[in-house]
């Protein structure tokens, strides 16, 4: 095979498997008023949901290193992703709160694994071009997400709300076998050096608290933005919709990333931009969230598919070699992810003793203000040294 026969393959690689990292939760939203009735969770079991999976991301990805040594790079991708189809499959058999939960667990394990271990390996493949290809896969991240939120409504009215979360195990299996495909059993990813832990470093908690806030705007969205639509009289079909529109602007928001990102080392000006796009979304929801329903969507979508890859790029620029990078991604991800988890949560508990989740909003508002601030000191340049 060609070398860029080879790029390609790795290139389509990582856009499969990144499509696969949200389904298990992005499916849940637009039909959970229906999986609340058949299995009597509360608002607040409802959020585990998405809680258990994004904070169980973040305990995982505080170990990278040691799950990198353990699993190694490759086959610990492959587990990653044969977790999340056991998850996928598991509930296209059986519905019980219990079981929701438990594959909430098993799918959050698998996700964070994956993302834990793939970032090392897209640095160590592509270099220099690493930025980019962190954009592509963050896009294919949301993609995955509008697919699920969009048509899981359509499949469930066409059969069941299991088999609209249970038939994400099919692109799961073809994941695990692209992978497999595009990836050589014999490639290693050099050990890492002996290093302090990234958490002596205070610049490394800056950028923990970045992307956990920016994660938070992404994990509150997904969980509640469909029941807080169904709330208003909105079919659940709407609702996904409106779902779906919010990632399809998070993907077009990550392609633009990926075009941009190579062209500046200074990542303020498009920071400063998704944060402001996501605070206009916010303030739609909070006072006009039926009149301005799709341009919040939009406004909402394009913060949010933004930010997550620039936190996660910006990141990155802090590493000064493939090891470094994936040290730092690893220990902001896994304590931004126990950030991000407290969102869903919170919000749950606003909307199941206050019925409203506008408050919710509100409180995402006023942490777009901290993001900015915390933006404002991301200067290029700046690194990470152990």
């Amino acid at each position: 095979m060609s070398k860029f026969s080879e790029t390609l393959l790795f290139s389509a690689a990582i856009v499969v498997v990144g499509a696969n990292l949200r389904p298990t939760m992005a499916a849940i939203g637009p039909m959970l008023d229906a999986i609340q009735r058949d299995t009597g969770l509360s608002d607040t079991g409802a959020s585990l949901l998405t809680t258990l999976p994004v904070a169980l991301m973040g305990v995982c990805l505080l170990f990278t290193s040691r799950l990198k040594s353990i699993l190694g790079t490759r086959n610990g991708i492959i587990l990653g992703l044969l977790f999340i189809l056991l998850s996928n499959l598991l509930r296209w058999h059986w519905s019980s709160a219990a079981l929701l939960l438990m594959t909430a667990i098993l799918g959050g394990i698998g996700i964070a694994i994956v993302q834990a271990l793939l970032p090392i390996m897209i640095k160590h493949r592509s270099g220099a071009a690493a930025a980019g290809l962190m954009g592509v896969y963050s896009t294919a991240i949301m993609g995955g997400a509008f697919l699920s939120g969009t048509f899981g409504p359509w499949i469930a009215q066409a059969s069941h709300w299991q088999v609209a979360l249970g038939i994400w195990s099919i692109p799961s299996l073809i994941g695990c076998l692209i992978w497999w495909r595009a990836t050589d059993p014999a490639e290693t990813v050099p050990e890492d050096r002996a290093r302090l832990p990234v958490s002596r470093a205070p610049r490394a908690w800056l950028l923990l608290a970045f992307f956990g806030l920016g994660t938070g705007a992404y994990t509150l969205v997904l969980a509640w933005l469909p029941p807080f639509y169904t709330g208003l009289g909105r079919s659940a079909e709407m609702a996904g919709l409106m779902l779906g529109v919010v990632t399809l602007s998070e993907v077009v928001a990550g392609i633009a990333v990926s075009y941009w990102v190579g062209r500046s080392p200074d990542r303020r000006p498009a920071i400063f931009t998704a944060i402001g796009a996501l605070f206009a979304g916010l303030l739609g929801l909070i006072f006009a969230p039926l009149a301005l329903a799709w341009p919040s969507a939009v406004f909402a979508g394009l913060g949010i598919g933004a930010l997550f890859p620039l936190s996660l790029i910006v990141a990155m620029d802090h590493g000064d070699d493939a090891s470094a990078a994936g040290a730092i991604a690893g220990f902001v991800q896994g304590g931004g992810y126990l950030v991000a988890a407290a969102l869903p949560l919170i919000a749950g508990l606003l909307r199941e003793y206050l019925s409203d989740l506008t408050l919710a909003w509100g409180l995402m508002a006023g942490l777009c203000l901290v993001l900015w601030l915390i933006a404002a000191r991301l200067r290029p340049g700046q690194r990470i040294t152990f």
